[in-house]
């Protein structure tokens, strides 16, 4: 590929799968009672091309969020970032000096989710190595997920309370004041949070460890009020084999769902880590499922990095990672305030390098409501 071009590459496998994910090519119009539909007009998405006068190594030895340029890497065109009657898809390829490039992507998700993305640029790559038709054909047929007429709720869903967050400290915080930071789990990590965990929760996966984990840890750093209750939602794919609810292969709609864990900011800090994997393993049998991350190749070779480009307040993410050491492990970008970020840095090496028990926090719950 060392004589080809990347932007005319992608561009050229873009227009060919668009072809057949025509409905990224037109606008989301609002119907009546605020109904969202899509207008397959064949305005087209939103391709920018850039050089950058920098390599791959000017990224830093380990290619990770929060990344340097952001803003110049995946710029937003004037008039691009509505929901209504804007591109449904933004792309930019960005050439390197050293022969690399980057390729970034942002979408409006009313159209569908990660794994839709992935299985359209999954078809992209098809594309480039010589497909004339997407070895998965893309299927629409949005009325399979439509709600019972008229509804029907047979569950509890903690994800749709409406919580009192007038004392929330994220809510009154100037995005200019937060920050992303990475951080990594590998197995040294994973045994130094298992030891925080009673008998029966030693094999919780290493998933509801993490997430419980963070969310406690998160919690203890924001400071909030102790009677406050803090809520975990985990995105899960129905999507997953392990479902019986069946979608016809190639569909790309939004197919997740966000089940939820609920608990006092207190409690979960103070109770320890057993109780937060207990709530979040109560969360995800609800819809049990997980996360698979996929790379993709558009022929120059493994990607040096493949994923989201950081976290947001309210959302992280979890990536398959491997650092500079040669270790395997999680990568998980967590959005705070400044000041939060560090608390949070704290609480989290306390409880990977194993300085606080379980017993610690059980016989001093006064010391903990102290730090909340």
């Amino acid at each position: 590929m060392k004589e080809k071009d990347p932007v005319k590459v992608i561009r050229e496998a873009l227009s060919k799968a668009l072809v057949f994910y025509y409905p990224f090519a037109g606008r989301v119009r609002e119907g009546s009672n605020r109904k969202l539909m899509v207008d397959c007009n064949g305005e087209g998405v939103l391709f920018v091309e850039a050089n950058a006068n920098v390599t791959v190594d000017d990224f830093g030895p380990e290619i990770q969020p929060p990344f340097i340029c952001l803003d110049e890497l995946m710029h937003i065109v004037p008039g691009s970032d509505g929901i209504v009657g804007c591109p449904l898809m933004s792309i930019q390829v960005t050439r390197l000096e050293c022969g690399g490039f980057i390729l970034a992507l942002r979408w409006n998700h009313t159209l569908c989710d990660a794994y839709g993305v992935m299985q359209f640029l999954k078809t992209m790559e098809q594309m480039i190595q010589g497909a004339i038709t997407p070895s998965t054909m893309p299927v629409w047929q949005r009325k399979l997920l439509s709600a019972r007429n008229p509804p029907r709720i047979t569950c509890i869903h903690h994800e749709y309370e409406q919580l009192d967050d007038s004392k929330d400290t994220l809510k009154n915080t100037n995005p200019n004041d937060l920050v992303n930071n990475s951080f990594f789990f590998g197995l040294e990590e994973t045994d130094s949070l298992r030891k925080h965990l009673p008998p029966h929760l030693k094999n919780c996966s290493t998933f509801e460890l993490y997430l419980a984990n963070v969310w406690r840890c998160r919690t203890a750093a924001l400071q909030l009020d102790p009677d406050q209750i803090v809520r975990l939602s985990c995105l899960t794919n129905v999507q997953n084999k392990s479902y019986n609810f069946r979608l016809p292969k190639g569909y790309y709609g939004n197919t997740f769902a966000f089940p939820a864990a609920c608990s006092k900011a207190d409690l979960l800090c103070r109770r320890g880590l057993g109780y937060a994997v207990e709530l979040v393993k109560k969360a995800k049998a609800q819809m049990s499922g997980e996360y698979i991350q996929s790379r993709l190749d558009f022929g120059w070779g493994k990607a040096v990095y493949g994923g989201p480009t950081g976290a947001i307040s309210l959302i992280s993410f979890c990536m398959q990672f491997k650092n500079v050491e040669g270790k395997s492990g999680i990568l998980m970008p967590i959005c705070l305030p400044k000041s939060t970020m560090e608390r949070f840095q704290e609480e989290l090496k306390k409880m990977t390098q194993g300085t606080i028990t379980e017993d610690f926090y059980d016989m001093n719950p006064a010391l903990m409501l102290s730090r909340l």
